[in-house]
């Protein structure tokens, strides 16, 4: 590693953590409907919103009405998005003609988008309309992730409050969510992309010729505002096929910092925020330490590994440093390797290079970093709710060691809490181990695969897990994009996203209601290196137990394969 790439982790790193306390203290304010800087000019827009709806902002919801209306809005959004890609050759802002897609593909696409997964089965310059592109997978890009910041806030309330019926409004906390929260950041982003050299227009492809004398096609589009939303909403689906590989997506070194960074802006902002809901920081600052704790472990062991010579080239004649098929060449091994473990902490799913062409321990990571729920910083919203419920079983686990009924910040967990707990744990273990030992189990699916071994079985591990965390990503070398696995990915994506979703308001909803107890001397403490270490390990331990088997039969076993062949 040279000078540089210490300065890219450290910026990356200034540019995440100085601002995650002041925003995430903004992002409560927002959502609680307090004044902030924004107000004089969004409070406006933001109340004509509710009078345009026939929303009473005051009016708020049970558990109940709030999964409701959050299930009916998503359905909607499903329909629209459906409908504008089945039927986009007959729409306008189509310049290029491109025809609708075929009905399985659709389908898959707009369960990706709603979901906050942002799949691709596509290229999306040579597949989507600029209609489809900003009305259908923009709009989602925004609601998606403001969804699930939305569940979040209902979770926060539910531990916040005491003895209280009502978790807020979904259609107050949706709006505060997109108006306030995403919209004024990603301006600012798509502002800064511009200059840096991402288009930002509605004009023609360009028929060029190259030196050599071939024809070529460049691509445009209004590419900055959906790379804004994509990198700050946690969403990663690509304008262009190849993603932030591409130099229209991401130009310059500037243009790389940011982005990456953007990723996880909002998610570690997010841990202060619940800080602010319990009145308690230091809860803020001990789930943080574990976020940081296993990126580093994850982003240490990949950069390790990235450098290391191949050892099938293992040949005097041979000079190697570090690999650099696949990698974004621009920026270098590291660049490429912090945004690997990045989006894949996150359920971004965006890329800068390709995951396919990741060492065995290097995609291990990225695995394991999805394998574990996102919660490492997570998705907006989805990766601090997921990260809470690894807090409830680490604290459930701890009551069961001392002998005392388990509680959080003097909210007990009684067997409704640890049956709903339970659930959520076999969220990710149906989608990937399920889903995808049917899609290996089967000729037809398994001949997608394009590499034998076991890294042909990482390929198929690697989409179901990505599709089931709602990531996005994946090792490029599966050949998806047909009935079965259009079909079977979307079921994985929708098992993830509402798998969730669902027992985590009921569960807010029962915190709610509850008393809450003083927490004295004999509570156990959650706020300090111990319960920072316990929360750890619980999460390796959930799953390393549960994933384990499944990698020792990919990337492991590659690994080993490759240190066999030297």
């Amino acid at each position: 590693m040279h000078s540089y790439d210490y300065w890219l982790i450290i910026a990356f790193f200034a540019v995440v953590l100085v601002p995650a306390p002041f925003l995430g203290r903004f992002y409560y304010k927002v959502m609680e409907g307090q004044r902030t800087w924004l107000s004089p000019v969004l409070g406006p827009v933001e109340n004509a919103c509710y009078r345009l709806s026939g929303v009473d902002a005051q009016q708020e919801q049970s558990w109940q009405k709030y999964m409701l209306a959050l299930l009916a809005f998503n359905l909607a959004g499903f329909l629209l998005l459906f409908s504008i890609l089945l039927f986009q050759g007959s729409l306008p802002l189509n310049p290029q003609k491109l025809p609708g897609q075929e009905w399985t593909l659709a389908f898959n696409t707009a369960v990706s988008f709603m979901t906050n997964t942002n799949w691709q089965n596509y290229s999306g310059e040579a597949s989507l309309s600029y209609l489809s592109q900003m009305v259908g997978l923009t709009v989602q890009n925004f609601v998606s992730a403001a969804t699930g910041l939305a569940v979040l806030v209902a979770l926060c309330r539910g531990i916040g409050r005491k003895s209280a019926q009502t978790l807020g409004n979904f259609w107050v906390d949706m709006t505060r969510a997109t108006l306030y929260g995403l919209l004024p950041l990603c301006l600012v982003l798509a502002l800064f992309l511009v200059w840096q050299g991402v288009p930002q227009t509605f004009a023609h492809y360009v028929d060029a010729i190259t030196m050599q004398g071939v024809d070529q096609v460049i691509p445009l589009g209004p590419a900055a505002s959906q790379i804004a939303i994509k990198q700050l909403g946690t969403n990663g689906g690509g304008f262009f096929g190849v993603n932030s590989a591409h130099p229209f997506e991401d130009p310059t070194a500037w243009s790389n910092l940011f982005e990456v960074a953007s990723i996880i802006l909002i998610p570690v902002a997010l841990v202060f925020t619940f800080g602010h809901y319990v009145k308690d920081l230091r809860q803020s600052r001990a789930i943080l330490g574990c976020m940081l704790a296993l990126f580093l472990i994850g982003g240490a062991t990949s950069l390790w590994s990235e450098y290391q010579p191949n050892p099938t080239l293992s040949h005097p004649a041979v000079e190697q440093t570090a690999p650099l098929e696949g990698k974004e060449t621009r920026f270098g091994t590291t660049g490429t390797v912090l945004w690997s473990v990045t989006t894949t902490a996150a359920s971004n799913g965006s890329v800068n290079g390709m995951q396919d062409s990741l060492s065995p321990l290097s995609g291990m990571v990225a695995l394991v970093n999805m394998m574990v729920g996102e919660v490492i910083f997570g998705g907006v919203g989805a990766g601090m709710y997921g990260m809470l419920l690894n807090v409830l079983i680490a604290v459930f686990l701890a009551g069961l060691m001392i002998g005392r009924t388990p509680e959080y910040l003097g909210k007990k967990l009684q067997a409704k809490e640890v049956q709903l707990l339970v659930v959520t744990l076999l969220v990710m273990p149906v989608g990937v181990l399920v889903l995808s030992s049917i899609a290996a189990s089967l000729p037809g699916p398994a001949g997608a695969i394009s590499n034998p071994g076991p890294h042909g079985f990482s390929q198929l591990l690697y989409a179901y897990t990505s599709a089931s965390a709602n990531n996005g990503s994946a090792f490029a070398g599966l050949g998806a994009n047909t009935v079965f696995h259009n079909l079977m990915l979307g079921l994985g994506m929708l098992i993830g996203r509402f798998g969730y979703i669902l027992p985590v308001l009921a569960l807010a909803g029962s915190l709610a209601m509850k008393k809450a107890a003083p927490i004295g001397q004999n509570s156990f403490p959650t706020h300090g290196p111990l319960f920072v270490t316990l929360l750890t390990v619980t999460i390796l331990l959930v799953g390393g137990l549960t994933f384990l088997p499944t990698l020792a039969l990919g990337p492991i076993a590659e690994h080993l394969s490759m240190a066999v062949a030297k």
